[in-house]
This record gives structure tokens, sequence and C-alpha cells, in this order.
């Protein structure tokens, strides 16, 4: 791993532009993963978008990474949850532990907003997705809401508190 000297995250409205940038990186990536119908993203137009929690990381000034967390309102969770969304680490950035600490700092606001409980999609296309999540103390659980029956997707899940 590269040592990281200059690395900030900053939370950021939805319509910050190096969101918007990386967001779309994002979806180049996923469309040579997936079919396009299987690429669940986020609906910028939808008023419930200002709900959302997003970060962007900054190494040395430049934007380099992004995630989301959306607030899941399921009355059927046992626990207060929220979903992380449009997680992503430019490639020439990786590799340095952006992402780690960028995964941990969202805990760390899902925390501080009252959630004990993170969930996640990613696909069998992502290996190095589901390493990070898996090494980090992400579970598998069940497909939920609209992945279900999606046959890429899994589905992984988190108590905060756990390291």
């Amino acid at each position: 791993m590269i040592p990281v000297t200059d690395l900030s995250f900053l939370i950021v409205d939805p319509e910050n532009p190096d969101l918007r940038a990386l967001i779309d990186l994002l979806d180049e990536d996923l469309k040579k993963r997936y079919p396009h119908e299987n690429i669940y993203g986020v609906d910028f137009e939808d008023p419930k978008v200002r709900e959302m929690t997003f970060v962007v990381a900054y190494l040395n000034g430049k934007p380099v990474g992004c995630g989301g967390l959306r607030p899941l309102d399921d009355l059927e969770l046992e626990t207060k949850a929220m979903e992380l969304k449009r997680f992503y680490v430019d490639p020439n950035s990786r590799k340095m532990g952006i992402a780690t600490k960028m995964l941990l700092f969202l805990e760390g606001k899902a925390v501080a907003a009252g959630y004990s409980e993170i969930r996640l999609e990613t696909g069998i296309p992502q290996p190095e997705a589901i390493a990070l999540y898996v090494k980090h103390g992400y579970q598998p659980i069940d497909l939920y809401g609209q992945y279900v029956g999606d046959p890429d997707s899994l589905c992984f899940g988190k108590s905060l508190g756990e390291n």
C-alpha cells in the first residue's frame, strides 16, 4: 500500500461537480461490467436524494473517490439502517487505503446520525469491492428491495460498532 499524505473527505451536496464527475466514472466502469439495465444508480431528480449524505475524497486537492449513504425506511428492518451507494475510488488512486478510510468515514457518519446498520449491494463482477467489504466485517445478507431477483447482485450488511 502506498502511503497517503494529504487525504481529506468533504461532505457535499448532490449537485457537487466533483461528485457528479466521479459518479460518471463509476457508471462508465459499471457499464463495462454489467448489462446497462442492471446498474443501480441514484436518481438525482428524486427529491429524496436530499436525505442522502455524499462524500468526496480528495488526495492532494484532487477528487479521487466518492460515496453516499441513503436512509433505508423499510419498516420490516429490525434496525435503523442506511444503504451505502455510489462508492468509488478512481483506478489511478487505488491500493492506497483510500477506500478503507472513506468507508470508515461513512460508517462514522452513519453512527453519528443514529444508525446501527449499513447495507449495500454490489455484484459478482466486482471482486475488489466484495473483498473490501468482507475485510471490513460486512456479511452476506439476503437480497433486498430492488435487488431481489437480480442474478448478478450480492447484498451485504454490517452492524455498526463491530470491527
